[in-house]
This record gives structure tokens, C-alpha cells and sequence, in this order.
């Protein structure tokens, strides 16, 4: 059996921009808080993080800082996955030089790979990893879903360890639950269907809601595994209303506001993503201030 990276939910740490770039006093108070709070790893320069709109030499240094940050007190992993796979090659390396503890792997977006690219290509890419590498699934983003057949193949890598599920499709998700068995660990990459994935054998959960609410994300993986399942799923269903208002609009739209609500950093977004619509922005506030994050 591999590694486990991590075990619970890592957030997909939000990355705090302004009009100057990236704002690493924001962001180092964040880390510090998410740690502080009891998540269990961090995500770097992900979806979540706008990895898709900065420099390459803005998501180079946003991994280093996250990593130098961390100080090895929770796994760092950084979000290397691109359409382009030479150049998810060189930042998987990269990464791997300035010490994250595993790379985060999308499926390549937009030129659609077939089942038989995307193999060949994450090979490539855990070929030339030192560091574990967890496979993202995301078809609504991507427009290529990787298929549990492909996701059994690419189980076979020493290096490929784990996949964020996040079809939403759960017959899919238990489907690559029985073709991989312990050889490749499964993590929701939807907030609303943890629980759901856990007991089709997951391990954890890649999370949007462990920006504003770390450790009640971390306690509906904790209580799951401690056998308190009615538990779990009662905090799971307690925070669907503020999960669907984190996704009222596209990612991380709703969360950089939120966050920004929380004091970390201002709540600015780089073209094509736009601030959040003001009715939809008072809905989110307005849960935020019933869970007391505001």
C-alpha cells in the first residue's frame, strides 16, 4: 500500500491578490490560522487559488511561501496539474526542489484529452515528480472526465497516490472505489458529498469550505473515522446551506469574498472572474454571520 499524503481535509487555500499582485501578509496570516485551526494539509495555487490567472513566476513563489510558511507542520500541496504537460513537468518540479510534500494534478483543460493522452500524460508527470502526486478530477471545469478504468491504470504508478473526485458523480466515484481498492486514495473534491465518499472507503476531503471553516470541515472527517457517523453527517447537512452559497457562483468567486469578510486580504479577483453579485454576496454573508465567522 503507498503513502497516504494526509488523512481529513486540506483546504484549497484561497490565494489573497490585490492590484499589486499577490499579497503575502494576507496570505501568511491565513496560513497561520488554517493551522492554528486544526486542518489537516494545504493546497496550494490550485482552482481555488487562481493558479490559472497568475504568472508563472507568481505561482512559483506562492508555493514557495506556502511551503517556507508551513515549516513541514502540515503537508503542502501544490497545484502543478496543466493542459500544457511540459510545463506541469518543469513547476512539478520546481515544486518538488522547494519542498511541498506532493503535487496536485488536474486533468488537461480544454484540449480534451483522450483517456489514453491523459495516462500518458500524468506518467510523464509522476516520472519526473520526487513527490507523491494526487490526480484531479473536475469535468465540469475541464470539459474531460477521467474515466475508472484510467483511474485503475494510472493507480499502478509508484508515484500516483491519490485522486480529488470531483464528477459529482458517486456511481462513478464507487466505481473507481472497486477498481483501485488501497492502491490509490479517494478525496471528495465536492463540500457537499464528503460524508458520501468517505463511506465508499475515502480518506478525506480537498476543500473550498475549509477556507472560512477549517476545522469543522476537519471534524466532519474526524467524527466520520472515529465511527460517529450520525455525528458527521448531521455537521455535513448543518453546513450545506453555507456550502451551496460557496458555490452560487463559479469558484473561488463566493469564497474570496468570504474570506475577505474574515479580514484576509481584499476581495479581488483577476479577469475573466468578477466580484460576486450583491444578492448572492448578502446570502453568503448572511450565513456566515449565523456560523459566527463574522
Amino acid at each position: 500500500m503507498k503513502k497516504t499524503v494526509f488523512k481529513g481535509a486540506a483546504t484549497a487555500i484561497i490565494t489573497p491578490l490585490n492590484e499589486n499582485g499577490v499579497d503575502y501578509e494576507a496570505f501568511g496570516r491565513l496560513i497561520e490560522w488554517q493551522i492554528a485551526e486544526g486542518i489537516d494539509a494545504i493546497v496550494a495555487v490550485g482552482t481555488t487559488g487562481e493558479g490559472s490567472t497568475l504568472t508563472d513566476k507568481e505561482h512559483r513563489e506562492a508555493i514557495k511561501f506556502c511551503v517556507d510558511t508551513v515549516a513541514g507542520r502540515v503537508p503542502v500541496i501544490a497545484g502543478t496539474g496543466s493542459n500544457d504537460t511540459e510545463y506541469s513537468i518543469e513547476l512539478t518540479k520546481y515544486a518538488c526542489e522547494v519542498g511541498a510534500d506532493a503535487m496536485l494534478l488536474v486533468t488537461p483543460y480544454y484540449n480534451k484529452a483522450t483517456q489514453k493522452g491523459m495516462i500518458a500524460s500524468f506518467k510523464a508527470i509522476a516520472d519526473a515528480s520526487t513527490k507523491p502526486c494526487i490526480l484531479y478530477n473536475v469535468p465540469s471545469r475541464t470539459g474531460c472526465n477521467l474515466l475508472p478504468a484510467t483511474v485503475a491504470e494510472l493507480a499502478k504508478h509508484e508515484n500516483i497516490v491519490g485522486i480529488k473526485e470531483a464528477s459529482g458523480n458517486i456511481s462513478q466515484i464507487a466505481e473507481i472505489a472497486a477498481l483501485v481498492g488501497d492502491s490509490i486514495d479517494i478525496y471528495s473534491g465536492n463540500d457537499d458529498q464528503i460524508v458520501p465518499i468517505l463511506s465508499l472507503g475515502g480518506v478525506g476531503v480537498i476543500s473550498v469550505l475549509s477556507n472560512p471553516m477549517p476545522r469543522a470541515t476537519s471534524d466532519i472527517c474526524k467524527l466520520f473515522f472515529e465511527g460517529k457517523i450520525e455525528e458527521s453527517r448531521a455537521l455535513q447537512l448543518r453546513l450545506l446551506p453555507l456550502v451551496n452559497a460557496l458555490f452560487s457562483e463559479v469558484n473561488p468567486i463566493p469564497v474570496k469574498a468570504a474570506m475577505a469578510a474574515m479580514g484576509y486580504g481584499k476581495n479581488y479577483l483577476r479577469l475573466p472572474l468578477t466580484p460576486m453579485e450583491a444578492a448572492n454576496e448578502e446570502k453568503l454573508l448572511s450565513l456566515m454571520k449565523k456560523e459566527n465567522l463574522i
